[in-house]
C-alpha cells in the first residue's frame, strides 16, 4: 500500500501590508491580517510593513518583512551582512538603547500578565559591549561536497541548515573573525564530513576550540590542526564522544580557560563544554549587583540554588559566614569544589541534587538559610519554591534567563509564600538578540 505524502503547504508569495501592534517575547512584530495573528520577523511596533508569509497555521501565521513603508524611530541598519539569514541574532535592526527599553517593558508585562505582580521599580540596566562579547558558543559544522567547502557557524533563522557566513560580529574576535579560516581548515581534513560541531570556550586570555569528531583524524589531519592552532594562538582539542572525552591534540599541553572576578579576587577554571556566562563584562556587573542586593555579612548562612561551577557561590563566600551551593550536574559540582580549593575558600559546601525532584531527605535541605540566590535554567524554579516555607529566608535574589518563568515564580513567591517584590532589572547579557536576562529582589 502506497503511503501518501502530506501535501506541501502553498503560501501566497505576494507581499501583504500590515500594521505592527506590539512585539512577542522573542522579538517578532505582531499584526492581525484577516482576523488572524501574524508574527513577523524584523518588524517593530508602530511600523507599517509589507511582509511575505513563511508559515500559516489554523490559529496564527508567521512572516518576514520585505519592505518597511513607515519606519519606527527605533529602527537602524543591521551592522552584519549576514543578518536575516543567520539565526544567531534577531535584534540588529533595533537601536541599542531601544533594545534595552523593549526588554524592560517585556519583563514588566510578563510580571503583570503571568505572575499577577506589579514591579514597584526598575534598577538601571546593566550594559556592556554590543559587539565581540560572546565567549561561549556551540558552532555547527557541515561540509558541502557540491561547493567543496565547510560551513562553520550558526543555523539559519527558522531553519536547520547552517548559514553561510564568513565572520560573526557578536563572537569574540579571536573566533568571530576566523570563521573563514576555520572553514578552510575543516575542508582540508580527511574527516571533513565527520565533524558536526565545534565547542568554543574563551577565557580572559585563552581560547580553546573542542572539535567533535565522529572518526579519528589521520596523522596528517593532526598536523594540520596543530599548525592552525599555533598560527592563530588557539588551543585545539578533539572530542570523540561526550564532553568528558575532550582532550588536547596528541603531544600538546592541556589548556584550561580561566575567567577572573577582580573585584572579589576570585578566579575560575573551567572545561570547554561547561556552562559559563557568555558575556564576561555583564557577568562581573551582575555578580556585583547580587552581592549588593544580598547585603552579606559574616552572620549570613546563604543557599545558592542552581549554582553551576560556583559563579555566584565563591564571590558570596568572600562576604558571608557560610554558603551552600546546589547543582544538578555532578561534573559541575566537582569543578566548583576544585575552584573553591583553587581560591582558598573554605566556608562553602557543594552538593549535587536534582532540584526538580523531592529533596526533603537531603541533609542540606533540612538547615535554615536566611538568604537565598536562585539562578535556574529557562525552566525556572517552581519545583523547589515550596521548600522556602521551611527555610524562611528573609531575602531572595532571583537571576533569570527567561522572563516568563521568572514572572511565574514571582507570582508563587508573592501570592502564595508571602514575599514582596522590591525591584527588578534587566541585564544586557545578549546584545543584538531578543534574549532577556533579568534580576529581581524579594523580601519577607
Amino acid at each position: 500500500m502506497a503511503v501518501r505524502k502530506p501535501r506541501k503547504k502553498v503560501l501566497p508569495d505576494t507581499p501583504v501590508q500590515a500594521e505592527i501592534e506590539s512585539l512577542t517575547h522573542d522579538g517578532r512584530g505582531v499584526a492581525h491580517v484577516g482576523g488572524k495573528a501574524v508574527f513577523i520577523d524584523d518588524a517593530l511596533p508602530g511600523e507599517s510593513v509589507e511582509f511575505v508569509y513563511t508559515d500559516s497555521r489554523r490559529d496564527y501565521a508567521e512572516g518576514k518583512v520585505v519592505n518597511v513603508l513607515q519606519r519606527s524611530a527605533d529602527r537602524v541598519e543591521p551592522a552584519c551582512p549576514h543578518y536575516g539569514v543567520c539565526g544567531g541574532c534577531s535584534f540588529q535592526h533595533v537601536e541599542a538603547g531601544a533594545q534595552i527599553r523593549i526588554k524592560q517593558n517585556l519583563l514588566a508585562e510578563q510580571f503583570k500578565r503571568i505572575g499577577k505582580v506589579e514591579v514597584p521599580g526598575f534598577w538601571p540596566p546593566l550594559t556592556g559591549p554590543h559587539w565581540g562579547y560572546r565567549r561561549k558558543a556551540r558552532m555547527g559544522v557541515k561540509y558541502v561536497a557540491k561547493k567543496d567547502r565547510a560551513l562553520v557557524g550558526f543555523r539559519e533563522r527558522r531553519h536547520q541548515y547552517l548559514a553561510e557566513i564568513g565572520n560573526c560580529r557578536v563572537m569574540h574576535p579571536i573566533v568571530g573573525t576566523r570563521l573563514t579560516a576555520l572553514s578552510e581548515l575543516i575542508a582540508g581534513l580527511s574527516i571533513r564530513e565527520k565533524i558536526p560541531q565545534i565547542e568554543v570556550a574563551i577565557g580572559d586570555e585563552q581560547c580553546v576550540l573542542a572539535i567533535r569528531v565522529l572518526e579519528p583524524p589521520t596523522a596528517a589531519d593532526i598536523e594540520r590542526l596543530r599548525s592552525f592552532g599555533r598560527e592563530h594562538g588557539i588551543s585545539l582539542c578533539l572530542q570523540s564522544k561526550g564532553p568528558d572525552t575532550i582532550e588536547p591534540l596528541p603531544g600538546e599541553p592541556e589548556v584550561t580557560p580561566v575567567y577572573a572576578l577582580p573585584d572579589q579576587s576570585v578566579e575560575f577554571k573551567f572545561r570547554p563544554a561547561m556552562f559559563t556566562q557568555v558575556n564576561y563584562e555583564i557577568n562581573r556587573q551582575m555578580i556585583n549587583r547580587v552581592l549588593e542586593l544580598l547585603d552579606l555579612n559574616k552572620n549570613d548562612n546563604v543557599l545558592d540554588l542552581f549554582c553551576g561551577l560556583g559563579n555566584f557561590t565563591l564571590p558570596m563566600a568572600t562576604l558571608a559566614g557560610s554558603v551552600t551551593g546546589i547543582e544538578g550536574d555532578q561534573p559541575l559540582v566537582d569543578h566548583a569544589r576544585e575552584n573553591a580549593r583553587h581560591n582558598g575558600i573554605g566556608n562553602v559546601e557543594f552538593y549535587a541534587a536534582d532540584l526538580s525532584k523531592d529533596i526533603s531527605d537531603q541533609s542540606w535541605a533540612n538547615r535554615k538559610y536566611n538568604k537565598i540566590l536562585l539562578d535556574p535554567s529557562r525552566a525556572g524554579a517552581s519545583e523547589v519554591l515550596p521548600h522556602f516555607k521551611k527555610w524562611q529566608p528573609e531575602r531572595i535574589v532571583y537571576v533569570s534567563c527567561n522572563p516568563s518563568t521568572l514572572a511565574r515564580d514571582a507570582g508563587i513567591l508573592v501570592n502564595e509564600l508571602g514575599y514582596r517584590l522590591i525591584k527588578a532589572g534587566v541585564m544586557d547579557m545578549f546584545p543584538q538578540t531578543a534574549h532577556v536576562e533579568s534580576i529581581a529582589l524579594f523580601e519577607k
